[in-house]
């Protein structure tokens, strides 16, 4: 009798619990294969998108993944040169928020902090200091914008650290075949793959962010009239 009580109770139970549990099923799977947001930790990707910022990712950029996993069911595209991706770290595995500047095949040097891809150098034009005004205060000195454009890419802007210890020549190095290399906007200021190399492509999650809660809030408030400092996020950034 115990035993039919406590059956019954289980199963009165599960008929509560199963629309909310079917329905973070599919939110959570929704979140793995489709779309979901990536909070940015650092500020390696200055001026384009500052530490703090809520970015939405597209996970069906590139391909079809069978949620919580990175098997493929589908690819249609792969990351183009200029792209801001979204990966899994080679070194600890944590989410980060990069440029792609080098595909499969690419010779990618840095001299300077100019930008050489296949010899060829990148293109560069100084930006006012007013496209930095939403990066927050630092002990890294002075800060110089440039925009830049490898050959064939969209121009984005990009930071420089003139006073900061930084690795601003590297390479030549040749992109391994089915890899990656990724930089951080912030030059002087970013953990990328001139420090641990260049990225697999299955550990890509997807990429391009569509947008950032700063460049949402921005919209809102200046629907209403409100001023607001906007993220220069939808600005220069090929996106």
């Amino acid at each position: 009798m115990k035993e039919f009580k406590c059956w019954k109770k289980c199963k009165g139970l599960w008929q509560e619990t199963k629309p909310l549990l079917v329905l973070v099923v599919i939110l959570t799977a929704v979140r793995s294969a489709i779309a979901d947001w990536n909070d940015v930790p650092t500020g390696s990707m200055n001026p384009t998108i500052v530490q703090g910022d809520r970015v939405f990712v597209n996970k069906l950029a590139y391909d079809l993944k069978v949620p919580y996993t990175t098997w493929h069911l589908a690819q249609w595209s792969n990351p183009k040169r200029g792209d801001i991706a979204v990966f899994f770290s080679p070194v600890d595995g944590q989410r980060l928020v990069k440029r792609v500047v080098g595909l499969p095949g690419d010779k990618v040097e840095l001299i300077n902090d100019e930008l050489f891809i296949n010899g060829q150098r990148s293109k560069y034009e100084p930006l006012s200091a007013d496209i930095g005004r939403d990066v927050p205060a630092d002990h890294d000195g002075r800060r110089l914008y440039a925009e830049e454009k490898a050959d064939g890419t969209p121009s984005h802007p990009v930071t420089i650290l003139p006073q900061r210890p930084a690795m601003r020549s590297f390479g030549p190095t040749m992109v391994p075949p089915g890899k990656y290399f990724m930089m951080g906007d912030n030059r002087d200021n970013s953990y990328d793959s001139r420090f641990w190399g260049s990225v697999d492509r299955k550990r890509i999650v997807g990429a391009r962010p569509w947008w950032s809660c700063r460049w949402i809030a921005n919209i809102i408030l200046n629907r209403v009239g409100i001023g607001f400092s906007r993220n220069c996020f939808e600005r220069k950034n090929g996106i």
